[in-house]
């Protein structure tokens, strides 16, 4: 052997990492199905020069099978006998696949990727490089959302109530794609959660998270409405927040105000016969009673409701069964 390719062989035996990468892809709209060729083929190459083991998968979110398959057949067989394709009986969202997925990764890292990045194979590379510095999760970070004014409004509503009202600290210009260690899936996995809001649960778990920004800006899926990411939106708010419980205690203190305004306000006509406003009114028998009483009981009525949201909210959390802490790391001396 040459010296030429022994230095070639020495240079790639060098940038192989020896880590056993689980690449996770969901496959749910028709450009997804076409593009699929192309985003496996891209990985394949950038994963085979700088890691030693990894695999594929697939999480068929409904999409068509046999487009599928026409994309995978005519692939090399050295590339094919990395893929597991998981098909869902029936539609779900988008985290939800995901999660689908994250449950069959065995790898040592489990890197969900999206479809938008399929001509940068290297950024799987470059968060793998990322997590070595101490991070358990990287992420990548857009500049900006691309979608529509309303939609654009109603996320900036959505996280500005998720970090006013709870303790996750999400970032709302954060891709889904991202590198996850093995003990942070294993975490991560235990939570149960129905809402299936991928991106609370990776902060709910927490551990050390960093981003890597990139020029790619954050974009609609071609499938979602405003109705579904709204639905989406209110059940995360409700699953992850205290924001009812705090709607509730501000309807009850704004009862108080309204029932004693409208209480002096009933006194002082009785009185006086000219009402707060400065207008005259003549007195009826039995009205200011009726006022006072109805008053007290619409604020005893909100104060109810504010009492019920706690315990609700409680029994809610408890139902969850959410670890009450997670241990990163145990140093011994």
């Amino acid at each position: 052997m040459s010296l030429k390719n022994r230095q070639h062989l020495s240079l790639i035996y060098r940038t192989v990492h020896h880590s056993f990468l689980s690449i996770i892809g969901v496959i749910q709209s028709s450009h997804q199905v076409r593009d699929l060729g192309a985003w496996l083929t891209n990985l394949y190459a950038e994963l085979q020069v700088h890691f030693s083991d990894f695999e594929f998968i697939l999480v068929n979110n409904h999409a068509d099978i046999d487009r599928i398959d026409e994309g995978i057949n005519p692939l090399p067989e050295a590339l094919r006998k990395n893929i597991f394709l998981l098909q869902l009986s029936a539609p779900v969202s988008r985290d939800n696949a995901l999660l689908a997925g994250l449950d069959r990764a065995n790898g040592d890292y489990a890197v969900v990727f999206e479809f938008d990045f399929t001509g940068l194979p290297e950024l799987v590379t470059r968060m793998w490089e990322k997590s070595q510095t101490g991070y358990d999760l990287v992420y990548l970070r857009a500049p900006e959302r691309r979608q529509s004014w309303a939609n654009r409004q109603l996320y900036r509503v959505f996280y500005g109530i998720l970090t006013r009202y709870s303790n996750l600290r999400i970032d709302p210009q954060a891709h889904h794609t991202r590198i996850i260690s093995r003990r942070a899936l294993n975490s991560l996995l235990r939570l149960r959660e129905n809402s299936g809001y991928l991106k609370a649960i990776y902060a709910l778990v927490g551990y050390n998270t960093t981003a890597i920004p990139v020029a790619q800006p954050l974009q609609a899926g071609p499938d979602a409405t405003f109705g579904e990411q709204f639905r989406t939106s209110l059940v995360a708010i409700t699953s992850f927040t205290t924001f009812l419980r705090s709607v509730l205690w501000w309807i009850f203190l704004l009862s108080c105000l309204v029932a004693g305004t409208a209480i002096f306000n009933a006194v002082k006509v009785r009185v006086t016969n000219v009402d707060i406003f400065g207008s005259y009114h003549q007195a009826v028998s039995g009205w200011a009673y009726l006022v006072v009483m109805i008053s007290i009981f619409f604020a005893i009525t909100c104060l109810n409701l504010y009492i019920m949201s706690i315990y609700l909210s409680n029994i809610y959390n408890e139902i969850k069964n959410r670890p009450l802490y997670i241990i990163e790391s145990v140093k011994r001396y």
